[in-house]
């Protein structure tokens, strides 16, 4: 999004207005950038020891003046009491320079005094009346909950949006219903089809809570994402999202309409991205009265991590991971539909989508929501939305608990009752203990109870929560032996006059239904107050990475989870104590950055949340070097020496030890992930390689390097395109030439094996002229004699002849009776003795079952195309039950056969073909256990469980 500019702002000191008369006058636009200037360059010296700052217009606020998001929040504040305007919020987060923010003000109209939060505003909404069968206990997935709240209470009140300027707007069940079904039919107007990926790069709103579950109604995978926030973001962001969406194989964007032409700079570097689409146009279609309704272990969700210790990856999680957690962390915390959430949580984050949203939504509560900028802005309205609407429960990141502290005036506060709030979830970040207590002992006056505040531990990988305090129980704060626990990871008790523990929150037993443990590197448990790794299991557990193996056999080990989190247990609770990634091995010591960080960026002239410290190896001490990065920006040689000297006198004040080099860098040097994670894996690699502090690039110039990029991707695309034409064009000839060859063969050779014969020696020629990669597996599991039936998904027009070529001996294929219209074809399939079945009259398809039975009973062996057709898109479909009706009739053994690569070789629809890799793979033979429909039943679900695991595409939704 270009940064706001205007003319009258660039010629402000070059033209003189006279000055305007009468009350509420704005001052002439000279005078308003002077005192401008003077807000920000008062509040950027405060930032800088020993030094003044002069600010000019086009100064950028972040690299120049080094104002960061929290400083932006004391920056609006001063600028709207001094100039007595109330500046749009998204004016503060888009502004670039000096020069935005004098147009902002410039814009903004004179209303006279501010209104103060205590001043009366929305009245709260009318509560539903909690009814017994509100919660959905028995939905299996999220569409089949949102469909039960339809059912049963569809003018509930579901969702009410604070948008700018404190308008509410409320959406019932039916308003998510209604706007989910025309942004489906608009979905399926651009081609998406079941088990396609979306992305969803939409700032939190309404359109995306309907672009969400229209997905999930066409049957798709969402994929959250966070949108630009800043032009200067706009390269490193895009350059980031394209990675995963080429990932998750996204088919579509849905996106807001600023961001959608940056977007299609890097769709050549994605594939498989088709449409990038709006709301607006998405909801313009009539809704379709056609739902999938999916399965519980069908994928609902694509969770990208934030990237802190690393590149994101999509965390796979299904319907039944997510009602699981939402179930289980309801039980611990006793929700019902009569609470209400307050928040302002981002919906691409685990604890705004899954532990505000979904929670909601499954327990009926009403959601206050406000957007993430609305509470940076203006962090006292959260507290004021939890006064109004009389809010019971919120989570919350810990620097959001910080940010009110130093916001806290009196005056914003004045008549504020937080007595309601009886739920308060620290999470998503380390919890301070020393934030907890502040906070605790500063909102006390206003009916905060500090039994209310909850630490809470959890990840993406399990969904969102893990470990929850029981509900009432407030904060519990270990305090223990700072040098023991650096040595030999035991956590002991501190005693009474210890004056520097070490001080860890506890964040609660295990939810209901989870385990935890702590193991140390060989894997063994370890006992509680014993430093290890933490592990888990249940039913919230992700099955891995999406296309990721390498990661997931990282995260998976005998049945449990790798967090890459460090922890003990105290008393069947949780105590994480950091990542594994950030604890650094000094000298037989193990030190954990977070301490130090919080203490340096407390420093004056050290920008607070801005501190990196980790360990970088040394090969000549076969140790690790402690580096510290922090962001600052002094430039006198004086000031920076005083600031190395209290960051080593910091250090060896909590870890015992200097530091071995003390980084002062500039604003934005230290690398952070969309939720303000620092990235500290990253910013060591950036240190490492000398890239640390590279200076930010114009927007216009990160445009044009995405253009560039995207551009040499459309090359390498048509180049690829090209190459496989050609190679289509030759398999077609190569078919072309081998055909009539065929036809005179079939038509002068006995009609049954002998036709096959000949069909699978020219088919293997034909395989071999065009290169085609084939690979084998389990053929042994085939009997060389008697009858046998093969169940076989279909994905392809090639199955048919790639199976004539390569199976031992001659089969009877079942196919529909449709294929005899084709003359042609019917000649063909009947010098191969094919069986024909009807699909549509019932009576005859109940005939045509008895006759493949008996043919079984004779000796002939069949084979199937289980699913009974195909189409384009991937994805397993659920199989009919004739063939193993039939085996099962006439006792005859199933050998299950997967064939994957057929499908990409050549789609349906699909003009030419393309080279791939064709595997088929045979399992081991299923004998039925009986002759009736239960035996039946079971060898179409063990056909299909091996099928599934072996032909390398996931379960079709089934869409009825």
């Amino acid at each position: 999004m270009p940064p706001v500019a205007n003319e009258s702002v660039r010629f402000a000191f070059t033209s003189m207005e006279p000055a305007p008369e009468g009350p509420g006058a704005k001052p002439p636009l000279q005078d308003a950038a002077r005192q401008l200037l003077a807000v920000v360059s008062q509040l950027a010296s405060e930032s800088g020891p020993q030094r003044r700052v002069a600010a000019t217009l086009d100064d950028s606020l972040e690299r120049d003046l080094a104002i960061d998001s929290l400083a932006r929040v004391e920056l609006m504040l001063r600028i709207e009491k001094g100039f007595g305007v109330r500046l749009p919020e998204a004016a503060m987060a888009q502004a670039e320079t000096v020069r935005d923010l004098l147009e902002a003000v410039c814009a903004a109209e004179r209303s006279g005094p501010i209104p103060t939060p205590s001043a009366p505003g929305p009245a709260a909404l009318p509560l539903a009346e909690p009814s017994s069968d509100a919660v959905p206990h028995d939905a299996a997935t999220l569409v089949a909950m949102l469909l039960a709240h339809v059912a049963r209470h569809p003018d509930r009140p579901h969702i009410a949006f604070y948008d700018e300027g404190e308008r509410i707007t409320t959406w019932t069940y039916r308003d998510l219903y209604e706007a989910a079904k025309r942004a489906a039919a608009g979905l399926r107007e651009c081609g998406l089809v079941a088990g396609d990926a979306v992305a969803i790069m939409l700032p939190t709103s309404l359109d995306f809570f309907a672009t969400f579950y229209a997905v999930l109604f066409v049957g798709g995978v969402p994929v959250p994402m966070y949108p630009p926030a800043r032009p200067s973001q706009l390269e490193d962001h895009l350059r980031r999202q394209a990675d995963i969406l080429a990932s998750c194989r996204a088919r579509a964007l849905v996106t807001v309409p600023q961001v959608r032409p940056l977007a299609r700079l890097i769709q050549p570097r994605v594939e498989s991205l088709r449409w990038i689409a709006t709301p607006p146009e998405l909801m313009q279609h009539p809704a379709a009265a056609r739902i999938a309704r999916p399965r519980g272990d069908d994928i609902a969700l694509l969770q990208y991590t934030s990237g802190s210790t690393g590149n994101p990856k999509g965390v796979v999680l299904t319907h039944a991971n997510l009602l699981a957690n939402v179930r289980a962390w309801s039980e611990r915390v006793r929700v019902t539909p009569a609470d209400v959430c307050v928040s302002w949580l981002p919906l691409y984050h685990d604890m705004g989508l899954i532990g505000t949203w979904m929670g909601s939504l499954y327990n009926a509560c009403l959601l206050v929501l406000m957007s993430p900028l609305a509470f940076l802005a203006r962090p006292e309205r959260w507290l004021w939305a939890i006064h109004r609407h009389r809010g019971t429960i919120t989570a919350a990141p810990n620097f959001a608990f910080e940010l009110l502290l130093r916001r806290y005036d009196e005056a914003l506060f004045a008549g504020l009752d937080l007595r309601t709030w009886r739920l308060c979830a620290n999470g998503a970040e380390p919890v301070s203990p020393d934030t907890i207590e502040r906070f605790a002992k500063r909102f006390a006056s206003h009916g905060f109870a500090a039994s209310a505040m909850a630490p809470v531990y959890g990840l993406a990988e399990c969904a969102v929560g893990l470990t929850v305090p029981l509900p009432g129980r407030g904060s519990r704060i270990d305090c223990i032996e700072r040098e023991q626990f650096m040595r030999d990871g035991r956590a002991v008790p501190a005693p009474a006059d210890d004056q520097h523990p070490l001080r860890f929150a506890a964040c609660g037993p295990p939810l209901p239904g989870h385990e935890v443990r702590i193991v140390d590197a060989q894997g063994r448990a370890l006992p509680q107050r014993r430093l290890g790794r933490i592990e888990f299991r249940g039913p919230s557990a992700t099955s891995g990475y999406f296309r990721n193996p390498q990661e997931t056999a990282r995260l998976l080990r005998d049945g449990w989870l790798d967090t890459g989190d460090l922890g003990y247990l105290l008393d069947g609770e949780l105590v994480p104590t950091g990542r594994v990634k950030d604890m650094i091995i000094r000298g037989g010591h193990n030190l954990y950055p977070y301490e130090l960080e919080e203490a340096v960026g407390a420093l004056p002239g050290i920008r607070r949340g801005c501190v990196a410290i980790f360990g970088s190896r040394d090969p000549r001490v076969a140790t690790e070097r402690l580096v510290v990065v922090a962001e600052t920006r002094a430039t006198e040689p004086e000031a920076r020496h005083a600031l190395v000297k209290r960051v080593n006198e910091l250090a060896l004040a909590l870890l015992g030890t200097p530091v071995d080099e003390v980084v002062l860098a500039l604003p934005h040097s230290v690398l952070k992930t969309s939720s303000g994670k620092i990235r500290r894996a990253a910013t060591r690699d950036a240190y490492e390689t000398g890239r640390l502090g590279a200076s930010a690039r114009s927007a216009w110039l990160q445009t044009a390097r995405l253009a560039a990029s995207g551009a040499i991707a459309r090359v390498r695309r048509a180049c690829h395109w090209g190459m496989q034409s050609l190679y289509g064009l030759y398999a077609l000839a190569c078919a072309a030439s081998l055909a009539p060859l065929l036809l005179l063969a079939l038509l002068f050779t006995p009609r049954g094996d002998a036709s096959w014969s000949v069909c699978r020696r020219l088919l293997r020629l034909l395989l071999a002229v065009t290169g085609v990669r084939l690979v084998c597996r389990g053929f042994e599991n085939l009997p060389a004699t008697g009858p046998v039936v093969l169940a076989v998904n279909h994905a392809s027009y090639l199955d048919g002849p790639l199976l004539i070529a390569v199976l031992p001996r001659p089969l009877v294929f079942v196919a529909k009776r449709e294929l005899r219209s084709s003359p042609l074809l019917r000649f063909v399939l009947d010098r191969l003795r094919v069986r024909y079945v009807e699909r549509f009259d019932q009576q005859a398809s109940v005939a045509d079952a008895h006759e493949l039975a008996q043919a079984a009973r004779d000796g002939e062996s069949l084979l199937f195309f289980a699913e009974g057709t195909f189409s384009r898109e991937p994805g397993l479909q659920p199989f009919h039950l004739g063939a193993f009706a039939a085996a099962a009739a006439a006792n005859v053994r199933v050998v299950p056969l997967a064939l994957a690569g057929t499908r990409e070789m050549l789609a349906d629809g699909q003009r030419l073909p393309r080279p791939a890799t064709i595997a088929v793979t045979a399992g081991p033979p299923l004998v039925p256990a009986g002759g009736g429909w239960d035996a039946a039943v079971a060898l179409r679900d063990a056909a299909r469980s091996f099928i599934l695991e072996h032909c390398g595409e996931p379960a079709r939704t089934d869409l009825r």
